[in-house]
């Protein structure tokens, strides 16, 4: 008996072993860490979109300035992956206070790539500057991406994700001064306990507008001035599979672990000798 409860704490610990090891094998494992860091030095685009069509591309981690006039609205788009909360941090250095009429107040939004304006579970979304300030700070941290939804929920799902900056209340002197603006995207994966069964058959990516800036496409001078815009950008490891999750090291441990228990739990019950032979006749 004493062996028999040996030889199943061992194989008990053996298979948790090797839950935790997959475990530990998948996060480490670049390719499943969308949220890696888009460059070495964290630099990026150092303009801003004044729309949602002609939205900057910004990759996580980086850092995106833009000079820019109060009162403009300005627009960023970064790619976010299923089991993502992303954290949208922004700056605003604000014009000496010399210059300014009062105060005035900063927010940030955040849509998704079907232009919904998705919630900040918390932080400082709005904030009021004083007429002293030199900058404001402004944070929103989503709801993590989920990699499936039904159609009529507001659940962020994969794909682009619009950052909008902009002023909405100050003095109407202070409009068209400049302020210099910084937004960074980072995002924490949340592991196996943001997966649901069911996928997305594409990421919500918005594709590619032509800009004509002429009737048929030339210059006078015959060049072509036509141009492309970009709506969207996507991770730079691509995006997640989509069939693959945590939750099969977990199915298939368990399905392991369940195995070694019945066994241990049939080895009890059958005995350890041979039933005795019954008398003939009795």
């Amino acid at each position: 008996m004493m062996r028999r409860t040996r030889a199943f704490a061992g194989a008990l610990l053996a298979g948790l072993a090797l839950l935790t090891s997959a475990g530990a094998a998948v996060a480490d494992d670049p390719s499943a860490s969308p949220s890696a860091s888009a460059s070495e030095d964290g630099s990026g685009p150092t303009e801003a979109g004044t729309t949602f069509r002609t939205a900057t591309a910004l990759q996580q981690n980086q850092l995106a300035t833009a000079g820019a006039s109060t009162g403009d609205y300005l627009y960023w788009v970064f790619p976010a992956d299923a089991g993502q909360r992303a954290t949208v941090k922004a700056k605003i250095t604000l014009p000496e206070s010399a210059a300014r009429h009062g105060a005035s107040t900063w927010q940030v939004d955040v849509y998704d790539g079907l232009r919904r304006r998705q919630a900040c579970m918390y932080g400082r979304q709005t904030g009021k500057a004083a007429a002293d300030a030199s900058a404001v700070e402004l944070t929103c941290v989503l709801r993590t991406v989920r990699a499936w939804s039904e159609p009529w929920a507001n659940d962020p799902l994969p794909g682009s994700y619009y950052v909008r900056l902009t002023v909405v209340d100050l003095p109407s002197a202070d409009l068209g001064l400049p302020v210099r603006t910084e937004v960074e995207v980072t995002a924490a994966d949340q592991g196996g306990a943001a997966d649901v069964d069911g996928t997305l058959a594409e990421p919500l990516v918005p594709g590619v507008s032509s800009v004509e800036q002429a009737s048929d496409g030339t210059a006078d001078g015959g060049e072509d001035t036509s141009s492309k815009v970009s709506l969207g950008s996507e991770p730079e490891d691509g995006w997640a599979s989509g069939w693959w999750t945590g939750r099969w090291l977990w199915t298939v441990g368990g399905g392991v672990l369940g195995a070694l228990a019945a066994l241990f739990g049939y080895s009890l019950t059958r005995g350890s000798g041979r039933p005795s032979r019954v008398p003939p006749g009795v």
